[in-house]
């Protein structure tokens, strides 16, 4: 794995997504969360094909913390089984990433 990831998570309201990104910023498991406007999902649930209107959290962070920040996701997500899915950074500016290792790490 390399050194930073963006993880994908999907919330029910705009409340729920704003509730998750503050929390992932005021604990330092993330230096940015950026909040999609509502996205339709398709989707198989209990056997069946469901619609579901969402907000769509792209969470910058070190890979290190992935662990903590699946956990912190899990334990106020409204959704009994949240997507949380991590991509590996391959590239990214040495100023951006710089940047984001001091917001994960407490630096300010």
């Amino acid at each position: 794995m390399t050194e930073h990831i963006s993880i994908t998570t999907t919330t029910d309201s705009a409340e729920s997504a704003q509730s998750i990104a503050q929390h992932l910023l005021e604990t330092h498991l993330a230096g940015c969360v950026q909040i999609s406007a509502p996205i339709e999902s398709h989707y198989w649930w209990e056997g069946r094909i469901e619609l579901a209107r969402e907000w769509r959290l792209t969470i910058k962070t070190r890979a290190a913390l992935l662990p903590d920040v699946q956990r912190s996701i899990a334990a106020v997500h409204p959704y009994k089984t949240p997507q949380i899915l991590a991509t590996s950074i391959v590239w990214g500016d040495a100023g951006y990433l710089q940047w984001l290792d001091d917001a994960t790490t407490g630096k300010w």
